[in-house]
């Protein structure tokens, strides 16, 4: 299933004047279009309910229902598996950002982000193709992963169980998303289509059982395969 040609969206943030903001440079885009607004997070999953949008921008703090538990009911619903939720912070290394990628969000943007970012990220995120902000994702994550609260630790030794599911080329795909590269990136790399490489990413993802190449990336982080070679051998047989 792919997404329509115009990127539905929802916004959800508790002040009208940023909402205001956000909808005027969206619905500038000849291939974005926003559908409705919420102010908080019951609002927020009310209306991706009703409306099924590709994107959910989502601002973490928000009086009753925060994002956080907005997203991770977004995430849950089966029905909106669909759904992609990009989660707006103040801070890059907000804590609350660790807790949206365990709820299931697809990306995060800190809120002074450019509008051409903004843009890139919405298009980036409706699509589930790369990351948002590669080298803040990556320390993001493994701060995550080697936190307390992430249940990881400094070392990760890959866990045998995760690796005997995916092939090499698929355990090597996983390590360089892990390392933030788009599939555009990666088949440099490797010097093979953009095509392939996509396809390894959506076997491995679909075999971890990841709802995006978010989840993805942090289950890498926790099983230790971000940190197996990245360049399989017989690439081209």
């Amino acid at each position: 299933m792919g997404r329509s040609v115009v990127i539905r969206l929802v916004l959800a943030d508790d002040q009208v004047l940023v909402r205001t903001g956000f909808r005027a440079l969206l619905d500038a885009e000849d291939d974005m279009e926003v559908v409705a607004e919420a102010g908080n997070g019951d609002e927020a999953v009310a209306l991706a309910v009703a409306h099924r949008p590709d994107v959910v921008l989502m601002d973490i703090r928000m009086p009753g229902v925060d994002g956080l538990a907005a997203a991770r009911r977004i995430a849950d619903d089966p029905d909106l598996a669909e759904v992609k939720v990009l989660v707006l912070t103040t801070f890059e290394l907000d804590e609350y950002v660790y807790e949206a990628l365990r709820a299931g969000a697809s990306g995060f943007l800190v809120k002074h982000t450019e509008p051409a970012e903004l843009i890139r990220a919405v298009r980036v995120v409706a699509d589930g193709e790369a990351l948002l902000s590669p080298g803040v994702t990556r320390r993001l994550i493994e701060a995550f992963t080697r936190s307390p609260a992430g249940g990881g630790s400094a070392t990760v030794a890959p866990d045998p169980r995760v690796r005997a599911l995916l092939t090499e080329r698929e355990q090597a795909a996983v390590g360089l998303v892990a390392e933030g590269l788009s599939n555009d990136e990666i088949a440099e790399c490797w010097v093979v289509s953009p095509a392939t490489v996509r396809t390894h990413v959506s076997r491995a993802m679909t075999k971890m059982g990841a709802r995006d190449r978010t989840q993805m990336v942090v289950m890498a982080y926790r099983t230790g395969l971000a940190a197996i070679p990245k360049t399989p051998p017989d690439l081209h047989t």
